[in-house]
């Protein structure tokens, strides 16, 4: 299962050093000018999970298989994007295909760092994005409201209550408020026409407020606004600072951690990320491990036991018979498998079961 998180905000507040640096590719161009990012830079990479190498210790496998995760750097977006501007609606567009936004803002000063708008101002910046993703929304719902008008007129299924709610999500939008707020975002009449739509404004936001090195371990005023701009809106703040994430570019892991923990810093900014995207998706990983590999294979939390299969080889979930299902904490302590078996760890279950995080599994289906 893919993971997609686009990384956008205005040129210049670090979405392309970032890009780098979580990558641990340098494959997109930084520079210090606006639009360095022509199209959009693509990476998929390994998800961070200690677990596996606590597994792998003990099963000694050929190789160890991350789930993985894609990052997706948008060009700098600037005011007036969603009428052309900049590079305009291409990159909305390259937005749309996203999951998981993570909106890079720029708080740190630096003179020798050009900004587009001649100031820091976090919020402002942050406004000035989200007033693009809204109008590009309103744009789009337009047209879909002309076509609902029409099937309404000629009594097509489900076209009145469809309509219905876009023109109160159009009502909505056009006050300045994105998709994410709308009183029937979780309302199934919504959820279609957003599934339709794949609307920019209606999508989780991550804000990563970039920082110096310095100012890693206390948050500056910036940062402060940031923070409190975001629990208004139930949103996440990351702080990292990109120039420190491409520094952990090479490093083995001992060395990052050293570094990190100078730093004043627990994790890096790709764990942050990532571990904050999984959340804001509502996902979990479960566990296969064998002398062949151990893996990691990310599922939505609340699937059962086939659907959780399923993303192993759709066989599994047409023939499942069973589980066998051992938690990561029972394997871990028991030692292993076999000796989880003995000490009555190891549990079958069925079609209904719920997988957990973390869990152990091996299925059992007919071909």
């Amino acid at each position: 299962m893919g993971l997609s998180v686009g990384i956008v905000g205005l040129p210049n507040v670090g979405k392309s050093t970032t890009f780098n640096a979580l990558t641990k590719a340098s494959n997109a161009e930084a520079a210090n000018y606006p639009f360095c990012t022509i199209e959009p830079n693509k990476a998929i990479v390994p998800v961070p999970d200690p677990r596996l190498d606590e597994l792998a210790k003990i099963v000694q496998p050929n190789k160890i298989q991350h789930s993985v995760i894609e990052f997706v750097d948008i060009a700098g977006l600037v005011k007036g994007a969603s009428k052309g501007e900049g590079l305009g609606n291409k990159f909305l567009s390259n937005i749309r295909e996203t999951e998981v936004i993570l909106h890079m803002v720029r708080c740190f000063d630096d003179s020798n760092v050009t900004h587009v708008e001649n100031s820091v101002d976090p919020i402002r910046d942050i406004e000035i994005i989200e007033t693009e993703l809204i109008l590009a929304d309103i744009e789009q719902l337009a047209k879909k409201i002309e076509r609902l008008t029409k099937e309404a007129k000629a009594n097509v299924k489900g076209a009145k209550e469809s309509l219905e709610c876009a023109k109160a999500l159009a009502e909505h939008l056009d006050s300045g408020k994105s998709a994410v707020t709308f009183s029937e975002f979780d309302s199934d009449v919504f959820t279609a026409l957003n599934k339709e739509l794949r609307l920019l404004s209606a999508k989780d936001v991550i804000y990563g407020a970039n920082v110096n090195e310095d100012e890693i371990a206390s948050d500056n005023e910036y940062v402060k606004k940031v923070k409190e701009y975001a629990k208004e809106r139930g949103a996440e703040v990351i702080k990292l600072c990109a120039k420190i994430e491409e520094e952990l570019i090479g490093l083995d892991d001992a060395e990052a951690k050293e570094m990190l923990e100078s730093l004043g810093a627990s994790e890096s900014g790709l764990e942050s990320i990532i571990r904050t995207a999984f959340a804001k998706l509502g996902l979990i990983s479960y566990f296969t491990a064998g002398v062949v590999e151990v893996r990691a294979w990310t599922i939505h939390k609340g699937w059962k036991a086939p659907k959780a299969a399923s993303v192993i080889h759709n066989d599994f979930e047409r023939g499942f018979i069973r589980a066998e299902v051992i938690s990561y904490d029972d394997y871990i302590a028991c030692g292993g498998e076999a000796k989880a078996k003995e000490a009555g760890k190891m549990r079958l279950e069925g079609k209904d079961y719920i997988v957990n995080d973390g869990d152990v599994m091996h299925f059992r289906f007919n071909v």
